[in-house]
């Protein structure tokens, strides 16, 4: 009981470094296009900024 208080008001915090790791594992590691080559983290932060520019425009517009 005392530890289940100490986690749910991190809850959120910890399902958002959830839901970005499995976002870079899909992203990296399932789609064989994005590591291709030799700079294979661009690929991998160019989603990462499209991906945010998305969700931003979706709260600010919708």
């Amino acid at each position: 009981m005392l530890i289940a208080g100490l986690v749910v008001p991190a809850m959120p915090y910890l399902l958002s470094f959830a839901a970005g790791a499995m976002l870079y594992v899909v992203v990296e590691e399932l789609i064989p296009e994005m590591s291709a080559g030799e700079h294979s983290n661009i690929g991998v932060i160019s989603f990462a900024i499209g991906f945010s520019l998305m969700m931003a425009l979706d709260v600010a517009l919708g």
